[in-house]
């Protein structure tokens, strides 16, 4: 990491928990879905569930990553017209409700480019985001939003692959904030099996950085997320919550039942951090 750098929110966050012995749970929702103000609601909610991290993603009409279930949420989410803007906006709003968890955006990389990357990175200063993520962004393509994102402050999150094979360690060169360790090869989506040499993958994966490695894709259950707790430093859960969201959509939507549908999502993040 760059020495330079400040320490930030999500670098406290990660030596908090491994000063106490724990696994970050890291939760992954579709900001808009079903609407921003839901959003702000369900991040309150993961909060009060003991998550420590949470990714917000930028809904996305083209995604390159996104299994089913987080497609139909960004569905639902660009209904609403949801961009960057909104996406930072909610961001603000839960933290004025008392959201103290570090956030990290994801996104493509063509919405920040439409922005223009100065300002995005001035706009994601502003609104307090600890982290990035651009999975469409090679990593021989990503000195200039490094370089942004340092000056800014903001880590810039590197995926690796089971099958990035030698690139793994030039990826993981100039990591900043964790390394993001895909469990299998395919796009998002809850599974009941991964690939046979994960763990020699994430154990490959550590010993060639000091920075904290956390899993996504797939993690969908309270044993998974035990079993990775005990080889990662976090573990994201993002297609087992989005559709947990879904199913609560009804409940939401509706004045006298939103308590009920939260505390469905509370209680479902709960039980895979416990």
């Amino acid at each position: 990491m760059n020495a330079a750098a400040a320490t930030n929110a999500l670098d406290l966050t990660f030596e908090r928990l491994k000063a106490e012995g724990k696994t970050a749970l890291m939760p992954f929702i579709t900001v808009g879905d079903p609407d921003p103000a839901a959003t702000v609601d369900i991040l309150v909610a993961l909060q009060e569930a003991g998550a420590d991290i949470v990714e917000l993603g930028v809904p996305y009409s083209d995604p390159l990553a996104d299994g089913p279930v987080i497609q139909r949420a960004s569905e639902r989410a660009l209904v609403h017209h949801i961009t960057i803007d909104t996406c930072l906006d909610t961001a603000r709003k839960a933290k004025e409700r008392g959201v103290t968890m570090p956030f990290v955006l994801f996104t493509y990389y063509n919405p920040a480019l439409q922005i223009g990357l100065d300002r995005f990175f001035s706009k994601l200063q502003e609104a307090e985001i600890s982290g990035l993520i651009i999975p469409d962004l090679p990593f021989e393509e990503s000195a200039e939003v490094l370089a942004l994102a340092d000056a800014a402050n903001i880590r810039l999150v590197p995926l690796v692959a089971p099958t990035s094979n030698d690139r793994i360690a030039r990826i993981m060169s100039s990591a900043r904030g964790f390394i993001y360790c895909v469990s299998s090869v395919g796009v998002t989506g809850e599974r009941s099996s991964f690939f046979e040499g994960v763990e020699q993958f994430i154990s490959s994966v550590k010993e060639q950085t000091e920075l904290p490695v956390a899993i996504g894709f797939g993690i969908s259950s309270s044993e998974q997320v035990r079993r990775f707790s005990e080889i990662c430093d976090g573990v994201v859960i993002g297609s087992a919550i989005v559709r947990k969201i879904e199913e609560s959509i009804p409940l939401l939507q509706d004045p006298e039942t939103k308590s009920q549908g939260l505390l469905q999502i509370r209680d479902f993040v709960a039980q895979l951090k416990s």
